[in-house]
């Protein structure tokens, strides 16, 4: 009887898990036709952990688009999810999640959003900073109506704004205002998305 390698085991417990993984998603209803997390790609967080859109679905969240080495605008970005959740009673807090996704996926890797995440003290359980492929970057901004552009010295001039989506990936909100006093009626959008939900 021939023995199993370390690597032969640990690629056959992860195409077990994709499989179970793939089997539960299955199960699910299919998600709407408006919504966002339709959109099929492959997704690495901060962690080097893969997912899907589709994977998230269930809870509401935050979603806009970044790059890591931006020093104004994606900063205050950043700033102003926080207020937003702040503004909240601390069981919708919880329940809300946060995906920004990179515009710079070839000098965004795992280990340059985890510096983002570290900088600004972010909650890993309810924050997540992802790269993708070029293509999908460009069909989510499009979803997303986000316009960026790569100016000649790597910086990026792009849309600023936060989207919520409900917990199966529809639209339901946005605002392009930053800053640490958040939008009255985004934060009503996402508390009314709250209790919808219960």
């Amino acid at each position: 009887m021939k023995s199993v390698s370390r690597s032969s085991y640990s690629a056959l417990w992860l195409c077990g898990l994709l499989t179970a993984a793939s089997m539960l998603l299955a199960a699910q209803p299919p998600l709407p036709g408006d919504s966002v997390l339709q959109l099929p790609g492959v997704f690495v967080d901060q962690a080097s952990r893969r997912f899907t859109l589709a994977s998230r679905r269930g809870q509401p969240q935050l979603i806009s688009m970044f790059y890591a080495n931006c020093q104004s605008v994606c900063p205050l970005l950043i700033e102003t999810s926080t207020a937003v959740m702040n503004a909240l009673e601390p069981v919708q807090r919880s329940r809300l999640r946060v995906l920004l996704v990179s515009l710079d996926p070839k000098r965004d890797t795992p280990a340059a959003l985890a510096e983002v995440v570290t900088a600004h003290r972010l909650d890993r359980t309810r924050w997540t900073l992802a790269r993708t492929d070029p293509a999908v970057v460009r069909r989510l901004a499009a979803v997303l109506d986000i316009r960026y552009r790569q100016l000649e010295g790597g910086e990026f001039n792009h849309t600023s704004v936060l989207i919520l989506l409900d917990g199966q990936g529809r639209m339901l909100a946005r605002t392009e205002r930053l800053g640490a006093k958040p939008d009255a009626q985004f934060v009503a959008a996402i508390r009314g998305a709250m209790q919808q939900g219960e």
